[in-house]
C-alpha cells in the first residue's frame, strides 16, 4: 500500500465539489484536512511556505529527493540566522469595516442574506413536518 498523503486545505467550497469527493474516493491514498473557517492566522503560515516555495524550490531542478530536501535546508538555514517575523498588520476597526461593506454589497445582491437562520428545535426531528413546527420554514414537497 501507497504511504497516505495527507493534504491541510482552507474550507472553500470547490474542495468538496461532487467531483472532487468522487475523485477521492477512488485515491483512497489523499486524505483531506480542512482547517477551521475563519482562521486567518492561518493565511500567515501559508504566506511563509509561498516564502519558501519562492526562495528554494521554484524552478528549481531537483534529481533525487536529497537534492530537494539539501535545497529546503540550506533555505532553512538562512531563514533561521536572520528570521524575518510576518506581523498581522490589519486592525480590527478596517477588518470590521471590511466585513461591513461585503454585508452591504451581499445585500444588494440578495436582501436578507446575512441574517441568521431561524432558530431549530433543540430535538431531534422524527419527521419533517415536526422540524417544520420547529421553524420558520416550511417542509419541502
Amino acid at each position: 500500500m501507497r504511504v497516505p498523503l495527507h493534504l491541510v486545505m482552507d474550507n472553500y467550497g470547490t474542495h468538496k465539489h461532487e467531483k472532487v469527493r468522487n475523485w477521492l474516493k477512488r485515491h483512497p491514498r489523499f486524505v483531506l484536512h480542512f482547517i477551521p473557517t475563519r482562521s486567518s492566522w492561518l493565511n500567515l503560515v501559508e504566506r511563509w511556505f509561498g516564502h519558501l516555495d519562492q526562495k528554494a524550490i521554484r524552478r528549481g531542478v531537483f534529481r533525487s529527493v536529497e537534492d530537494l530536501k539539501a535545497s529546503i535546508e540550506a533555505f532553512l538555514t538562512v531563514w533561521n540566522n536572520d528570521p524575518e517575523p510576518f506581523v498581522w498588520t490589519a486592525t480590527v476597526e478596517s477588518i470590521t469595516e471590511k466585513l461591513s461593506r461585503c454585508r452591504r454589497t451581499l445585500e444588494k445582491i440578495q436582501p436578507g442574506c446575512t441574517s441568521p437562520p431561524p432558530a431549530r428545535c433543540a430535538q431531534p426531528a422524527r419527521s419533517k413536518y415536526v422540524a417544520a413546527s420547529c421553524s420558520t420554514q416550511m417542509p419541502q414537497t
